[in-house]
């Protein structure tokens, strides 16, 4: 039983120090253009365009750089070129966000959607607090029109009103969570899925901020001090280190690869939820 122990904790701590990494990088001066490069060997891969679309929170405007999730499909547009088309919208542009897709998924530009253009969508997910709401919401709504999607991605979700953001969709073939229990505002503790079987869940990740603070410069001194967890997450580097890796994983690999690559790091993920 000891050594069992023992090992679930060098594990542990392994994980830790992974994850930990882009932290201690931003300590020295890394940026989020930093943390969020990707690997070179996916920037001249032939895979099919990965569509990435994120959601800001709140009453954020999709176009504002002081926002961590703009700043993140910024990289993405610019290090990956024309195999990533990156877009973030407004929490309450779901229905914007879902033209572009069906325009970008219309391969023979036609009008119309078929099965097969369908069936080579790569679309990943991603948004804080209200968008994390909307990532979810959207996956859904896509789902409903037999849209694949590779990939959600949940920072400090907030249930928007007559959203449901707990549970995952069929469509929806892998799903992360990363939330932080302090503040005014704490994201959802847990996600799940509609259906075992359709969608693998990475993790659950509790995102801790006492002594370990995070730059929220970006927003303005009430936010700071009422709701800093909230925004604490936001703007940390190891949360869009983790993006990075899953994205570069779907862009450089087909389909399966990613979600084998994304299918071993779920028992590890899980131990480091608990543990964190």
């Amino acid at each position: 039983m000891t050594e069992r122990r023992s090992a679930k904790v060098a594990a542990r701590l392994l994980l830790q120090a992974a994850i930990c990494f882009a932290a201690v990088s931003a300590v020295h001066g890394q940026s989020l253009a930093d943390v969020s490069q990707p690997s070179g060997h996916a920037a001249v891969s032939t895979a099919p365009k990965t569509i990435v679309i994120g959601f800001v929170g709140g009453f954020a405007r999709p176009d504002d750089l002081k926002h961590p999730e703009v700043q993140f499909a910024a990289n993405l547009r610019q290090h990956y070129h024309s195999q990533v088309h990156a877009e973030v919208f407004a929490n309450h542009q779901g229905q914007q966000a879902l033209r572009e897709v069906l325009r970008l998924l219309d391969a023979d530009h036609d009008g119309e959607v078929t099965p097969e253009e369908k069936e080579h969508a790569k679309i990943i997910l991603y948004g804080h607090s209200w968008g994390a709401s909307e990532t979810v919401a959207f996956a859904k709504e896509l789902g409903q029109r037999g849209i694949p999607v590779l990939l959600t991605i949940q920072v400090d979700s907030i249930k928007k009103p007559g959203q449901e953001d707990s549970t995952i969709s069929p469509n929806v073939a892998n799903a992360i969570n990363f939330y932080q229990p302090g503040g005014l505002l704490h994201g959802r503790p847990e996600i799940s899925a509609a259906d075992p079987a359709k969608t693998r869940i990475i993790g659950n990740f509790r995102m801790t901020y006492k002594g370990h603070p995070i730059d929220c410069r970006n927003y303005p001194w009430l936010a700071r001090t009422f709701n800093k967890p909230h925004h604490e997450i936001e703007n940390d580097p190891r949360i869009w280190q983790q993006a990075t890796s899953l994205i570069d994983s779907a862009v450089s690999d087909n389909k399966s690869i990613a979600t084998i690559s994304l299918s071993e790091q779920k028992t590890e993920n899980r131990e480091l939820a608990t543990n964190h």
